[in-house]
């Protein structure tokens, strides 16, 4: 007597697709693969943030334009006036603005070469290869942001006098020639953006760890490296603190030049102001010259990580 079979449940009869999946489904597809377009609010809301962020430079420049006379009476001008030139020319022969600018340039670039190059090696070493006392070192440096620059001031400039140093651009620029913040800053971007296995090859095809560097972490890094290059410029262009206990009216900076403009007994208010706009216009070229290039490296690292 044969065993019954057990027969296989039947598998349940496909079923068709609910009217519109099929037409939801390419609409999605096809708003994934164009553009997103801001509305009405977003526009607005972007319209009113540019605005703001460009009212100090518009002041500026109409401040630049006046008389002083005019700046202080009530209300504040809110138009151009005519003496723009002559503010200038003012302020760039009362101030030393000619020197003033060479030698901020020579700082500013100098210290974000150094900057760049030494927080990107210290933020390789942090981030992918292993040291005794790694740990203790990598709080150390952060640790030194923790500390408000005004308590270095007196022993610093004790140590540059010690030195002969004091009123020359070696002064200001070895102490800020690195950062902890931009070590800390590459240490970070590093770990994600470089992965351990491209280290790793190149040194199983036997390339030297100067080569590495070369050929794999700096390519790596490129995008964060501008982002610092531009925030260490800036940064180092604006300083005002150091550079005016450090150098004098014979040898300065761009910031020590604008304070030498408000020392008279009555301040010129619009030459002060043509002279910051005659400092602030170097950063502006370089942002309209270099910002794409360094949009564009943001946005290619984003996409590779």
């Amino acid at each position: 007597m044969t065993s019954p079979t057990l027969l296989e449940p039947a598998s349940p009869a496909p079923q068709p697709p609910p009217a519109g999946t099929e037409r939801t489904r390419r609409s999605f597809a096809k708003r994934a693969g164009g553009q997103l377009h801001a509305g009405p609010v977003a526009y607005t809301v972007l319209t009113v943030l540019s605005l703001l962020s460009l009212f100090p430079l518009v002041w500026t420049l109409i401040a630049s334009s006046r008389t002083s006379g005019r700046l202080a009476e009530t209300p504040p001008p809110f138009w151009f006036g005519g003496n723009l030139l002559t503010n200038l020319e003012r302020a760039w022969n009362e101030g030393g603005l000619g020197k003033a600018m060479v030698n901020t340039t020579v700082v500013a670039g100098s210290v974000t070469v150094g900057t760049v190059l030494f927080a990107t090696l210290a933020g390789f070493a942090f981030a992918k290869l292993r040291f005794r006392f790694q740990n203790m070192l990598l709080m150390l440096t952060i640790g030194t942001m923790m500390v408000p620059p005004q308590l270095s001031i007196v022993p610093l400039y004790l140590w540059m006098a010690d030195l002969n140093w004091t009123n020359q651009l070696q002064s200001v620029i070895l102490p800020t020639f690195v950062s902890a913040f931009g070590v800390f800053f590459m240490r970070q971007y590093l770990i994600s953006a470089l992965p351990t296995e491209l280290i790793e090859a190149a040194r199983m095809d036997g390339a030297s760890s100067l080569r590495v560097v070369w050929h794999v972490v700096f390519p790596a890094a490129r995008p964060a490296m501008a982002v610092l290059a531009m925030l260490t410029f800036v940064t180092s262009w604006n300083d005002y603190l150091w550079p005016v206990i450090a150098l004098n009216q014979e040898n300065p900076t761009v910031q020590v030049a604008l304070n030498q403009l408000g020392q008279g007994r009555i301040p010129d208010q619009a030459v002060i102001m043509a002279g910051a706009l005659l400092g602030t216009l170097p950063l502006l070229v370089a942002f309209v010259a270099f910002g794409k290039q360094i949009v564009g490296g943001i946005m290619q690292g984003a996409v590779k990580g």
